[in-house]
């Protein structure tokens, strides 16, 4: 960090000195420390674009600079006509995979490799890219190939979480590598933004906003970590937060267009007054009610007699009463204890909200649709791999399969607060990719 302090941004980026990865690491370390630095690269970098006869080498440490603001197109056309060593064949994959071209970023790492590119950052990379194209075995059978050093570096360790978190069914050991990443470096960005994932979908607002402000905290912020940050900060109606998380994205990225909606929303609403703590409450019980029942631990016997039932989540639970559950076959005494217990453990109770027994949803018309296609709406919404603000609303809406949010129309969507018709276009183009639609779409 002391190094961070006296770092002069502008002669590292300027002067005729080496430039490779240590160099690149105290840039992003300074702008970390100080986000006022980011506009000392942005300057320097602005200098350099003036400049007619940069040297092979100064162009590649211009590309990579460029890539560091952001500048994704212009890095690849500069890092392109660069001295075509090891840095820029790596910076270029790095363009490549931040433009989704994943199987030239491929290409890209393969061939910084060859020229003499630390092999293990190369095969953390693939091993990304590979995630990212959804070839989950081939990114961890390359981790699973990966020894020595390498393995106890917070890089190495957030991949393998990201990659297991990723497979979906090893939650446990996801988290896990995450927290060995944050032992290693307390500072990772992209362990804090699976961690702050994790308890954002679990409700557990306090902790995620603490982990996600200190995801953003690094350099270059993810969008991502931003985004959520963003509408976690709106949902707390601290519009003034909110806005300095869309307005960094926008400094890299003008055109960004769901940070450019965003902003308009939350300068829109900045002036709006809500009962800050009644809204706070009321987002935080809806998400602890949408937890899945099978998110906890039942025995056979319970968990089947709610399975019988439809009771799906805690919701579905204070919404029955003791007598409904007693009456179900082969539920006794024992199974009724420990669902109390379960529910109490949450600040819940067993009829609890039996007044509010949701109305049955209308009918859909399965006549059209093929086994597979009906077999889909028994999916968790989850499946859908929707953004933050999306997902918050189906948490409102209590909504958990595919099938419930397919019996909704547009315009029910639209009354949940935060939800627009960007998230609702959202919404629409993954329900089209399964041949689904909204009710009366």
């Amino acid at each position: 960090m002391a190094e961070a302090e006296v770092l002069d941004l502008k002669e590292v980026v300027l002067s005729n000195t080496s430039f490779g990865p240590q160099e690149i690491a105290n840039i992003r370390t300074a702008i970390a420390s100080d986000f006022i630095h980011f506009g000392e690269l942005r300057d320097a970098v602005n200098q350099m674009e003036q400049e007619t006869d940069r040297s092979p080498a100064t162009q590649t440490k211009f590309g990579v600079c460029q890539l560091l603001l952001g500048r994704f197109k212009a890095a690849r056309e500069t890092l392109s006509s660069s001295d075509g060593g090891a840095l820029a064949q790596f910076y270029l994959g790095r363009c490549a995979f931040e433009l989704g071209e994943y199987d030239v970023a491929l290409t890209q790492y393969e061939a910084a490799r060859k020229a003499g590119y630390d092999e293990d950052q190369c095969k953390l990379a693939v091993a990304e890219t590979k995630r990212y194209m959804r070839d989950l075995e081939g990114s961890m059978n390359i981790l699973d190939d990966m020894f020595g050093p390498i393995e106890q570096t917070a890089e190495y360790q957030y991949q393998r979480a990201a990659t297991v978190a990723a497979i979906g069914d090893k939650k446990a050991e996801a988290i896990n590598h995450y927290e060995r990443a944050l032992q290693i470096d307390e500072g990772h960005a992209g362990a804090l933004f699976g961690l702050a994932l994790e308890n954002d979908r679990n409700g557990n607002d306090d902790e995620a906003i603490a982990m996600y402000e200190r995801a953003a905290a690094g350099f270059p912020t993810g969008v991502g970590v931003l985004i959520n940050l963003g509408i976690l900060y709106e949902d707390r109606n601290q519009f003034d937060r909110a806005q300095v998380c869309y307005r960094r994205i926008l400094e890299c990225y003008p055109d960004h267009p769901q940070a450019t909606l965003y902003m308009k929303d939350a300068s829109a609403q900045g002036n709006v007054l809500y009962d800050e703590e009644t809204q706070r409450r009321n987002d935080r019980l809806a998400q602890v009610l949408n937890l899945p029942v099978a998110n906890f631990e039942l025995s056979v016997r319970s968990r089947n007699c709610l399975q019988k039932m439809g009771v799906d989540t805690l919701g579905d639970l204070t919404r029955t009463s003791e007598a409904e559950l007693l009456a179900s076959k082969n539920f006794g005494e024992t199974s009724l204890y420990e669902i109390r217990e379960m529910l109490t453990g949450k600040g819940l109770s067993l009829g609890q909200f039996a007044h509010e027994k949701k109305s049955p949803d209308p009918p859909i018309d399965t006549s059209h649709m093929s086994a597979d296609e009906q077999a889909l709406l028994d999916r968790p919404i989850s499946d859908l791999n929707l953004s933050v603000r999306a997902r918050k609303c189906m948490v409102r809406l209590g909504l958990n399969t595919i099938g419930e949010l397919v019996r909704k129309t547009g315009d029910e969507m639209l009354e949940c607060k935060n939800f627009g018709v960007t998230s609702l276009t959202e919404v629409r183009e993954k329900l089209t990719e399964m041949s689904l639609k909204l009710r009366g779409d």
